[in-house]
């Protein structure tokens, strides 16, 4: 049997001509469906610059989408089609990017148009309690009376201000302790924009935090743009000098990293795993190794990297270069969540003036954009941002410090975590492990909102408790306010009654009581407040920043909030949808979701109808959080 093919015959081959094979090409060359406009692929060309050799890097998507977002507006459908066909992509990849973000807005049609400005309006916890649904409902109508329908209205997630609650955004362009006539007063003066940025401070200071030790730190007479440091006057204070004697060989790496092992310095984004080990297992994993810097403060109640960063940004990146030498990273990639947009305009400038006056030989250093995104707090989701993708987390293992960003193994690191290296490594381990209390060591950067007269950042021991926190950092309660419960760690951290005020802050020393630490956002509450509403408060932030990979995350939060709001809770399948969020979700954020039922459940029974209420515990009757419960419900 003959199973060759046959011969083609001279007919056939010349039935295939040149120009048959050339329109060949050019179909299978266009993208399939909608096709790019000629206008339109000429302004994505101009605002994506001149096209490399190689082609555009598919990891430098979103920071594309950016440039789109922030000159029109908007992202319309006809840009995104050029931008796929400029980065050589599938338009479904680009699309499903672009909508993954909360911060893109995809428009369809040539009639679409941008709002003159966007205004933004803070709902999370501590806003809320400083009244922010009044301060939403109060801007929303005089806008309207005042024929202003092109300003749109947008109540979101926390924008890591809680310090200065109730706090509102024109465009780019934070209003601290908003108030109706402030916020209109904004909008007025920066009509566009073109103006409606972030206000950078002019005056350069000396910010040693070492010298904060147990304080608060101070609040900036303006609290959108605190006068920071700079590069001349941070070299001028000995600044650089430890990472470029480490660079130039001057000073052994192996001591730098005992020293930060004997520190007990842990990770101070919320997992809390030491820094020392976690260099070193990087350093022994193969090269090429990269690192990421995570400064996407997106926990409701946290605002501590943002504080820091806006005063000193060079002690931080002092400790990137101290640690990507003793690492041995070639290139780190700092991922700033989009919210914080004067830090991000300070950090680019301290970089670009490093690299004007560099102090050593430096590593390739990126700075990425986030987009609206609290999932991508999670280090795996950042990766895949970082690479341009959704930002969903990576299933485990392997762990990222094996096969993390672009395949490499990856040293994963908070902000703050890096903002001590200088000082540990200078002043020596024992300097840092010499605070603490109640059996703790080192010091804890506590954000601290809600019911204080002051509220802030607070550099106090590890291990104070929050009654400690409240009398000697916080000025004490706010007038007219009693301690009822608070909120140790954030939103994921849990809720505990002020019966529990005497327990230390720390790593490892709430898990007992079904709370944790995280990122030490300490929120509190008041007679005035329930805890069941704080409680639906941050479901409803869960539910709204889960990234929908998972299903018991993704169904969980919105069906735990949707029980949540009855006046009497179903105990039994409240708990079993908390057992499924826990055991089932992919990440941290529908792990830690049902923290907040379970601590109702054990603390709070009386709010929920599963106990009564306490006689010498007064009913509150002016929370701002009430009304989230549905019309005719009572406290």
């Amino acid at each position: 049997m003959h199973l060759a093919p046959e011969a083609p015959t001279a007919a056939v081959v010349a039935a295939v001509s040149v120009n048959d094979m050339r329109d060949r090409i050019r179909r299978k060359s266009r993208l399939k469906g909608r096709q790019p406009e000629d206008a339109a692929m000429a302004e994505v060309a101009q605002l994506l610059g001149p096209r490399p050799p190689e082609g555009f890097r598919r990891d430098l998507l979103i920071e594309f989408l950016h440039r789109l977002n922030d000159h029109f507006g908007v992202l319309h459908d006809r840009h995104l089609v050029a931008l796929a066909k400029q980065m050589n992509l599938p338009m479904a990849e680009v699309y499903e990017v672009a909508s993954f973000y909360h911060h893109f807005e995809i428009v369809r049609g040539d009639e679409a148009v941008a709002p003159r400005l966007v205004l933004r309006v803070c709902e999370s916890l501590s806003c809320s309690l400083a009244g922010a649904s009044e301060l939403l409902a109060a801007l929303t109508e005089r806008l309207r009376a005042a024929g202003q329908a092109d300003v749109q209205v947008v109540a979101v997630p926390c924008v890591g201000r809680c310090e200065q609650a109730p706090v509102a955004v024109v465009h780019q362009c934070p209003v601290p302790h908003a108030t109706v006539d402030a916020v209109l007063e904004t909008l007025n003066s920066k009509p566009n924009r073109a103006l409606a940025l972030h206000p950078q401070a002019q005056v350069a200071i000396n910010f040693d935090i070492a010298a904060l030790a147990e304080n608060s730190v101070p609040a900036q007479p303006d609290g959108a743009s605190p006068a920071h440091t700079d590069l001349a006057v941070y070299r001028a204070h000995g600044g650089y000098q430890t990472a470029a004697a480490l660079v130039n060989g001057e000073m052994d790496a192996e001591a730098v990293l005992v020293a930060m092992e004997n520190s007990g310095l842990r990770g101070l984004g919320g997992a809390g795993f030491p820094a020392g080990r976690k260099w070193r297992i990087v350093r022994d994993q193969p090269a090429p190794r990269v690192m990421a810097v995570n400064i996407d403060e997106g926990e409701p109640g946290t605002f501590k990297d943002r504080t820091y960063l806006e005063r000193d940004p060079h002690r931080f990146l002092e400790g990137v270069l101290i640690a990507a030498q003793v690492v041995g990273t070639e290139a780190v990639y700092i991922y700033l969540r989009d919210e914080y947009h004067g830090c991000r305009a300070l950090l680019q400038t301290a970089l670009d003036d490093l690299h004007v006056q560099p102090p050593c030989p430096l590593p390739h250093i990126e700075l990425r954009r986030g987009a609206g995104a609290y999932i991508c707090g999670e280090e795996s989701a950042m990766i895949e941002s970082i690479e341009g993708k959704r930002g969903e987390p990576r299933m485990r293992p392997p762990y990222i410090a094996q096969v993390g960003l672009f395949g490499r193994p990856t040293l994963e690191h908070n902000f703050e975590t890096l903002y001590w290296v200088r000082d540990i490594v200078e002043r020596g381990p024992e300097w840092f492990a010499s605070f603490g209390r109640h059996g703790r060591k080192g010091l804890r950067s506590f954000s601290v909102s809600g019911r204080v007269r002051q509220p802030g950042v607070k550099l106090a021991p590890a291990g104070i408790t929050v009654q400690e926190l409240i009398d000697e950092y916080c000025g004490g309660m706010a007038d007219g306010h009693q301690l009822y419960a608070y909120l140790p760690g954030g939103a994921s951290g849990g809720i505990l009654p002020a019966s529990l005020n005497h327990i230390p802050l720390d790593f490892d020393t709430l898990q007992p009581y079904g709370c944790f630490i995280g990122s030490a956002a300490v929120i509190v509450l008041s007679q005035h407040d329930r805890a069941r509403d704080a409680a639906l408060n941050v479901m409803r932030f869960f539910e709204h920043e889960s990234c929908g990979q998972c299903t018991p995350c993704r169904v969980g939060t919105a069906k735990a909030a949707a029980l949540m709001r009855a006046p009497q809770w179903d105990e039994e399948l409240l708990d079993d949808l908390a057992q499924v969020m826990g055991d089932a979700s992919i990440c941290g954020l529908g792990q830690a979701a049902p923290n907040p039922i379970r601590c109702i459940h054990k603390y709070f029974a009386h709010e929920v109808g599963e106990a009564p209420w306490p006689g010498d515990l007064p009913r509150p009757r002016s929370s701002p959080l009430a009304e989230q419960l549905p019309p005719g419900v009572r406290p």
